[in-house]
């Protein structure tokens, strides 16, 4: 059915009353609320004014304006700074689970290590160092770091397998001889003591030395 012009007009008009109230019911929820919160507000104005004003003295309004214009002029720094932040955030986010189960088992092992004595060892060593170095110049500690390196490439010969065993059996020789026992020898008592089969072994070990040493010129 077709409404008439005075029908159209005042269903426009209710429908304007009704946007109207409902601004008017807003407005007043708005002038409430704000009315509710103007103590607070004063409140937290007097408390930053009074914060501020302890940092009054050392704060200038020039100051801002030089600060934003140093951070206008950085942008491109502050841009790299971030990305660089990013990067090692990543970094640690993917490092931590390893440094968990790789802190544990590092603590274990210097554990072990102080238990075996390596870091004494390593003290000792530093101690000696500095007696050394209390005793003896730079050149006469250069000397003997020659004679060291000599020393060591004897060591390196004394692990031929000929040479071990001969320095032990010389070693275990001279621990069972009695040097008590010995008595004043003629050379009757010299032979005599040649003809023994111990005494020909001797022999021949000093003949093999002899020609060994002869190798020396």
């Amino acid at each position: 059915m077709n409404m008439s012009k005075e029908d159209l007009i005042l269903q426009r008009l209710e429908e304007i009353e009704t946007k109207l109230a409902l601004v008017h019911e807003r407005a007043v929820v708005s002038q409430n609320f704000w009315h509710d919160m103007q103590p607070v507000m004063n409140d937290a104005f007097k408390v930053m004014l009074h914060e501020l004003g302890d940092i009054e003295t050392g704060f200038q309004m020039e100051d801002l304006f030089v600060l934003l214009k140093t951070s206008l002029r950085s942008v491109n720094n502050l841009t790299y700074t971030l990305n660089q932040l990013e990067t090692l955030i990543n970094l640690w986010n993917t490092a931590e689970p390893l440094m968990k189960s790789t802190v544990p088992k590092a603590i274990a092992y210097l554990g072990e290590l102080e238990q075996k004595g390596v870091f004494r060892t390593y003290e000792a060593m530093l101690n000696l160092r500095a007696k050394v170095a209390q005793e003896y110049g730079p050149e006469q500690i250069e000397e003997m770091g020659d004679a060291f390196v000599f020393l060591i490439g004897m060591l390196g010969k004394l692990s031929d397998p000929k040479v071990r065993m001969m320095i032990e059996k010389a070693s275990d020789a001279f621990t069972t001889m009695d040097l008590d026992k010995a008595e004043p020898c003629g050379p009757i008592g010299l032979i005599r003591a040649m003809s023994s089969p111990e005494a020909k072994q001797g022999l021949a070990v000093m003949v093999e030395m002899t020609k060994t040493l002869g190798k020396l010129r």
